[in-house]
C-alpha cells in the first residue's frame, strides 16, 4: 500500500497537478483579497495589466518555450546546453525589443495612454519584463525536464510571497501602487533563485549556436503565433471590454469574476498536459503513433469526464461561489459562470488537439486552428460589444428627442445598467461557439496525420478514469 502511495504521489502527473493546484490557490486568493482591497475601478486597471502582461509573456516566450520543450526531451548533453543557451539569448533579445516598444509608444501617446485604463501596464511592464526573465526560462527548462517538483518550488516563491503580503495588506491597507512594488518584488526573487541554481540554463548562454537558434525559430515561428492566439483567445473579451466607451473598467472587473472562475478548470487541463506533450513528442519522434493517439486518447477524454461532476456542482451552485470569490456586488454574475461551466466541458478536448498538433511537428496547423478561433472571436466581441453600445446611443438620442418628462440620464442608466450584464453574458457565448470551430478545425487536421476516432476519445478517456478510480479505492 505504501509503494501505491508513494507511485502515486510521485508520477509526474500528481507533481503537476500539485504545481499548477498549489499554485492556482494561492493565485486565487491573492485575486479574492484584491477584489476587496480595491475599488472596482482600480481593480480593474489591475486585471488589465495582468492581462496585457501575461499577453507580451506569450509573445516574448511563445516562439521558445514549445520548441525547447519539444527538443530538449530528445537531446544529449551537448545539444541540451547549446538549446538552453539559444533559448536564454533569444529571450532576452525579445524582451530588450518589446520593452522598447512599450516604453516608445507611452512617451508618443502619454495623454491618450494615461486617459485610459491601460496605463498601469504601459508604466510597469517593461520593468517587469526583465525581473520575470530568468523565472520563465526556468520553467521551460524544468518542463522538458520534467522536473516538476522544482517548478512548484519556484512557482511557489513567486505567488506565494505576493500572497503573503496581500495578507498582510488586509490589515495594512497598502495602495496600489506599493502592491505593484511588491509584485515586481516577488517576481525578481524567483528569478534570482532560477539563475542561481542554474534551473534557467543562463550559464549556458555562451554555447548559443546559429544552428540551435534556428531550430527554436524554425519550429517557433508558427507556436508563437499559437500561444498568442490561445491568449488572445482568453484575455481579448477583456481588452475589447476596456476599449468599450459603455463599458470600461469596471466591467472589466465585473467579468473577470466568472472568468477567473475558470482557473478550476484549468489546473487540472495545465497539469495533464504539461505532462502529455513530452510524452506525446518523444513517441512522435521515435515513429510511435500509436502510442501518440493513446496518450491523445487517454488525456483528451479522461479529462472531460474527470471535469463533469466538477463543472455540474459549478454550474448548480454559481450564485454561491461567485459571491464567495467577488461579494454580494458581483453575484449578478453567476449566469455568465454558469456559460464557462458549459465552455470548460468542450475544453479538454480542444487543448489536447492542440498539443497533439505541436507534438507531431504539426505547428503549423495548431496556429491556423487557434487564428480561425481567435479572428471569430474578436469578430464576435465587437459585433456584440459595440452594437449594444450602439443601441445605448439610439435609446439616448430618441429619449432626448421625444422631450418626455422621464430623466434622459437615469433612462439611459437604467439602460446601460441592463445591457452591461447582457453583453457579458453574449461574449461569454461566443466565446464557446468559437471554441467549437476551433475543435474542428483541428480534428480536421489531426486525422490528416493520425487515423482517430472521436468514438476512441471517450471509450479510452472512460477506461483511464475507472482505472485510477481502482487504483485509489484499492489502497
Amino acid at each position: 500500500m505504501a509503494n501505491s502511495i508513494n507511485k502515486i504521489f510521485g508520477s509526474n502527473n500528481f507533481l503537476s497537478l500539485a504545481n499548477n493546484g498549489l499554485v492556482a490557490v494561492f493565485g486565487f486568493l491573492s485575486f479574492i483579497m484584491l477584489v476587496r482591497q480595491l475599488p472596482q475601478d482600480v481593480f480593474g486597471e489591475w486585471i488589465l495589466f495582468i492581462t496585457m502582461g501575461n499577453f507580451i509573456d506569450m509573445l516574448r516566450f511563445g516562439i521558445t518555450r514549445t520548441a525547447l520543450i519539444r527538443f530538449l526531451s530528445g537531446a544529449n548533453k551537448l545539444e541540451a546546453e547549446e538549446l538552453m543557451g539559444s533559448n536564454n539569448t533569444i529571450n532576452l533579445a525579445s524582451t530588450v525589443l518589446i520593452s522598447a516598444i512599450i516604453l516608445v509608444t507611452y512617451n508618443l501617446f502619454s495623454e491618450s495612454i494615461s486617459s485610459s485604463g491601460f496605463e498601469m501596464f504601459f508604466i510597469w511592464y517593461p520593468l517587469l519584463a526583465f525581473l520575470n526573465l530568468s523565472f520563465n526560462n526556468a520553467q521551460s527548462v524544468l518542463q522538458a525536464k520534467m522536473r516538476f517538483d522544482t517548478m512548484l518550488w519556484l512557482r511557489l516563491i513567486n505567488v506565494g510571497g505576493f500572497m503573503l503580503f496581500l495578507i498582510l495588506n488586509l490589515f495594512t491597507r497598502y495602495d496600489i501602487n506599493t502592491i505593484i512594488l511588491v509584485y515586481l518584488v516577488t517576481n525578481l526573487l524567483s528569478s534570482v533563485v532560477a539563475s542561481i541554481y542554474n534551473w534557467d540554463g543562463i550559464r549556458y548562454m555562451v554555447k548559443t549556436t546559429k544552428r540551435s537558434i534556428r531550430i527554436i525559430l524554425n519550429f517557433g515561428k508558427y507556436t508563437t503565433g499559437t500561444l498568442i492566439g490561445s491568449n488572445l483567445l482568453k484575455s481579448s473579451d477583456t481588452f475589447i471590454i476596456g476599449l468599450s466607451p459603455f463599458l470600461g473598467t469596471t466591467a472589466v472587473a465585473l467579468y473577470s469574476i466568472p472568468l477567473k472562475l475558470t482557473e478550476i478548470i484549468e489546473i487540472p487541463l495545465r497539469s495533464f498536459a504539461a505532462t502529455a506533450f513530452p510524452g506525446m513528442s518523444k513517441a512522435s519522434i521515435e515513429k510511435n503513433i500509436p502510442l501518440v493517439k493513446h496518450i491523445f486518447y487517454e488525456n483528451a477524454g479522461g479529462m472531460t469526464f474527470l471535469l463533469m461532476p466538477l463543472m455540474l456542482v459549478c454550474f448548480i451552485f454559481a450564485e454561491q461561489i461567485v459571491q464567495i470569490l467577488g461579494g454580494p456586488e458581483y453575484l449578478e454574475t453567476a449566469n455568465i459562470f454558469r456559460i464557462f461551466c458549459i465552455y470548460g466541458l468542450i475544453l479538454p478536448i480542444d487543448r489536447f488537439i492542440g498539443v497533439a498538433l505541436d507534438s507531431v511537428n504539426r505547428p503549423k496547423q495548431n496556429f491556423f486552428k487557434v487564428i480561425y478561433m481567435t479572428l471569430s472571436n474578436i469578430l464576435g466581441d465587437l459585433l456584440v460589444i459595440f452594437g449594444i453600445s450602439y443601441v445605448i446611443a439610439i435609446i439616448s438620442v430618441t429619449v432626448f428627442f421625444m422631450n418626455t418628462q422621464a430623466s434622459t440620464d437615469g433612462v439611459i442608466q437604467m439602460a446601460s445598467s441592463f445591457t452591461i450584464i447582457k453583453t457579458l453574458e453574449m461574449v461569454a457565448i461566443v466565446t464557446i461557439l468559437f471554441t467549437i470551430i476551433g475543435i474542428l478545425v483541428g480534428y480536421h487536421y489531426l486525422r490528416k496525420e493520425m487515423d482517430l476516432r472521436i468514438r476512441s476519445i471517450f471509450v479510452v478517456g472512460f477506461a483511464s478514469i475507472k482505472r485510477i478510480t481502482l487504483s485509489i479505492i484499492k489502497l
